[in-house]
């Protein structure tokens, strides 16, 4: 059998790092770890390929050479999930889908011959056993939350890791919290599944077999929703295993604002090899926080707990919403205060949308509020229901935040607060070492920043402060400043182009 596993295209957007990306000359900055995975359960004797069409073209004689084409995709990839699905049906090449995007919008999407819906650990060996029968049937679904100890390890030689600038694990599926607007619970369960210490070793290893020494994403929505075993278990072994490695990876990943509340754990976090973690942190509004159910963040300094994080080592990145029905017309202000205080670098500011199947979902569909058509992309001023807010006025509130956080000015100002900030810890043993294309990275950034862009002054002010105050910052500030150049040309793209979704409901709310 010959299988053909297929990840569609991204949208230009603040996730994708598109821009950001070509000054490293990286193609994408995290490899398929679902379809990786997935291949990793299917039979030993079936001939895989892998084409990720966000490091590589997908090509008539790839559909062709397949028996069966196995695509999995996030929903802000529908458009070229479609198009891949028409692409196969043209050519007569069968199709598998599986993933969020299936799981969530089968209904919708229709060429597909078989959809293995939920978690594949408890579905694909069932669709399988059939497919090798010939008697597969259309759908497979499961609402089982298996256990994830026996996950394989990713078959990461499908891959040509030289097009990623990081590699991405995972550790745990599930979230202990609720919130009213997040589908994590809903695809991945309220209780948090984990793997192993042996496990986790293992596939730490196999990343360091194969040659890997830089950035790996643990993608857990929150990493440390069993901070009893990560304290006992895991970080420990992962604090001997890199160690005695000499630091070949650079760790992030996402985890809630009690972190803050864990001195212990943000060491072993550091001490492990972590640099950097996402925080959801939504909202200044308390009122806000109530209704969406985000109440860890309540009823806390939020701005101290962030420093906190910070000064542990671990850089902050935050995740914002506007457009909760509690949000006054004051938060577009209250929300660009926030950020520029805290020293957020990279905050990710979205519009509120309702995920299929979250309590949010559920709610506005009650109240006829919901409207058809999500992106997946909270950033590209789209929304999919009829705000409580003037339209015009959340929208426009929202481009404001976007222009005003990102402009080089107010960007760089938050870099320089990080610096106080952030105090990352001191090894004799470098991380990575220097490559060419971190030397090729401070070149373009001096071209296209310090020369080409309007802000340049902000960018060789910091250049310079940077380099003679604080050397051992100066990668640190080069990542940055080419993060900014991404965000602005996302920006840029979002204010000048009218989107879709929006159109469709100019006006609601009025």
């Amino acid at each position: 059998m010959k299988i053909l596993l297929v990840y569609p295209r991204y949208p230009d957007s603040f996730w994708s790092f598109k821009h950001a990306l070509k000054f490293i000359s990286k193609e994408a900055s995290f490899p398929p770890l679902g379809l990786l995975t997935v291949a990793a359960m299917l039979p030993k004797e079936w001939q895989l390929k892998l084409v990720n069409m966000n490091t590589t073209s997908l090509s008539d004689n790839d559909i062709g050479w397949a028996d069966y084409v196995f695509i999995s995709a996030m929903v802000t990839q529908r458009s070229s999930a479609k198009e891949v699905i028409a692409h196969c049906r043209e050519m007569g090449t069968k199709i598998v889908a599986g993933g969020p995007l299936f799981t969530t919008e089968y209904e919708e999407l229709g060429g597909v011959d078989h959809f293995v819906l939920g978690d594949a650990e408890a579905i694909l060996p069932l669709f399988l056993s059939d497919l090798e029968a010939g008697c597969a049937r259309h759908i497979y679904s499961s609402s089982e939350q298996p256990d994830i100890a026996k996950t394989p390890i990713p078959l990461w030689s499908l891959i040509d890791m030289k097009k990623y600038s990081s590699m991405n694990i995972q550790y745990s599926r599930g979230c202990p919290y609720n919130c009213e607007f997040c589908d994590i619970v809903v695809l991945n369960g309220h209780k948090p599944r984990t793997k192993s210490q042996a496990q986790m070793l293992a596939e730490l290893e196999a990343l360091y077999q194969r040659g890997w020494r830089s950035g790996v994403f643990i993608v857990d929505d929150n990493f440390i929703g069993n901070k009893k075993k990560l304290k006992a278990e895991i970080l420990p072994a992962i604090i001997s295993w890199t160690k005695e490695r000499k630091y070949p990876f650079a760790f992030s990943t996402e985890a809630s604002i009690n972190l803050s509340d864990d001195e212990e754990l943000m060491r072993l976090m550091v001490a492990a090899g972590f640099n950097t973690v996402f925080i959801g942190v939504e909202s200044p509004n308390e009122e806000s926080l109530d209704e969406c159910d985000k109440f860890l963040n309540k009823n806390r300094d939020l701005i101290a707990s962030i420093q906190k994080i910070q000064n542990h080592g671990l850089e902050v990145q935050g995740g914002f919403i506007v457009g909760f029905d509690s949000d006054p017309l004051s938060i577009f202000k209250s929300q660009i205060n926030f950020i520029q205080k805290s020293g957020i670098v990279t905050a990710m500011v979205g519009l509120l949308n309702a995920p299929h199947g979250t309590r949010l979902y559920q709610r506005l569909e009650n109240e006829r509020r919901l409207l058809k058509g999500m992106s997946g992309d909270n950033t590209d001023c789209s929304i999919n229901f009829i705000p409580k807010m003037n339209y015009e006025t959340l929208i426009n509130g929202y481009q404001h935040i976007l222009k005003t956080i990102y402009a080089p000015k107010q960007y760089y100002e938050r870099v320089k607060i990080l610096l106080r900030e952030y105090k990352p810890q001191k090894r004799k043993t470098g991380i990575i070492g220097i490559k060419f294309y971190h030397i090729e990275a401070v070149l373009k950034s001096m071209w296209f920043l310090g020369v080409k862009e309007k802000g340049r002054w902000h960018y060789w002010k910091l250049f310079m402060v940077t380099l003679l105050r604080q050397p051992r910052s100066f990668p640190l500030v080069i990542n940055l400043s080419v993060y900014g150049f991404h965000f602005r040309k996302v920006v840029e793209s979002y204010i000048s182009m009218p989107n879709a979704d929006t159109m469709t409901i100019d006006g609601a709310g009025k």
